[in-house]
């Protein structure tokens, strides 16, 4: 057990390396799910771990052992070391927990700040261009903003791009995965390193749903670039954006209008790098079995040593 509990602790660091190279590698959509799936996962399987490491110790307090009714101490498990590992896997238990559930909660409040009742499209009359997909909330369904400035910058062509591509933001509830890889980077600090990769493959996902819209990836990689252009030319004084606001002009746009022309990077590496997160997802799922299994047997040896059962 002792063995097994540290491998979905260790194997966050092998994913990122995959996960970084998965989101040019392979279809958007099909990024976003894995991506989105291995960080969900290995922070379980992370969460799981920590769990495990709890309970030696905590078999060691004579209240838990009485509850448990343990005569003895757990087999395979060193006495020395079990206090202080499970205080410390208490104290991240907890400090995850509270953050997951601040993050849920301020996510859960910003909606409510944002979401306002009204058509899909607000224009506002602003000449500083910006345009953003703003999540609804249950009973307000979500809206495009878009500024005046913006509309001035582009042509028809390239607005109807733009706007589906926000459109595509909405649809998707692509805040949702947003939370979900903030949720998991809390978990585990190396699941950090999965944000980027998630936002870009969000972003190259609403950029060919645009080109589907329009037909056209020439007008949608024209629209996104111009619009990002535009809006970090007035970035020194544009309006601050709600926080749960999804842009199109967000991320690595070079590298998205690159994708969207056929430029993008080689995806020979897509399958290799998918079979190396599933490979972690499936280590670590296994390793966190194994960990529990031999801790049950270890709990049930020690009650069997009881004389009364």
């Amino acid at each position: 057990m002792i063995l097994a509990v540290w491998v979905p602790l260790l194997m966050p660091f092998v994913a990122v390396p995959a996960a970084r190279r998965l989101a040019d590698a392979l279809r958007p959509v099909h990024a976003v799910r894995l991506l989105v799936a291995t960080g969900i996962g290995l922070a379980l399987c992370s969460l799981t771990a920590l769990t495990l490491l709890v309970v030696p110790g905590a078999t060691r307090l004579p209240a838990v052992a009485a509850l448990g009714e343990l005569v003895g101490p757990l087999s395979g498990i060193t006495p020395a070391p079990a206090v202080p590992l499970a205080a410390t896997a208490l104290v991240l238990l907890t400090g995850c927990a509270a953050a997951v559930g601040l993050t849920a909660r301020r996510h859960w409040t910003e909606l409510h700040r944002a979401a306002h009742p009204g058509g899909e499209l607000a224009v506002l009359r602003d000449s500083r261009p910006d345009a953003y997909a703003l999540p609804g909330r249950p009973g307000i369904p979500g809206r495009i903003v878009v500024t005046t400035g913006m509309l001035r910058a582009l042509d028809p062509a390239e607005r109807e791009a733009l706007l589906a591509h926000e459109r595509a933001h909405l649809t998707g509830r692509h805040h949702l995965l947003v939370v979900a890889a903030e949720a998991a980077a809390l978990c585990h600090p190396a699941l950090r390193a999965l944000r980027a990769p998630l936002g870009y493959a969000l972003e190259r996902c609403a950029d060919e749903a645009a080109a589907t819209a329009v037909g056209d990836r020439r007008v949608a990689a024209r629209a996104i670039g111009r619009a990002a252009l535009a809006a970090r030319a007035a970035e020194a004084v544009a309006r601050p954006r709600p926080r749960v606001a999804l842009a199109a002009a967000a991320g690595p746009v070079p590298r998205r209008v690159a994708a969207l022309l056929g430029r993008g990077a080689p995806r020979r590496f897509g399958r290799a790098a998918a079979a190396t997160l599933l490979a972690c997802l499936v280590v670590s799922g296994t390793a966190a079995l194994d960990a529990a299994s031999d801790l049950h047997s270890s709990i049930e040896t020690a009650q069997g040593e009881n004389p009364q059962r």
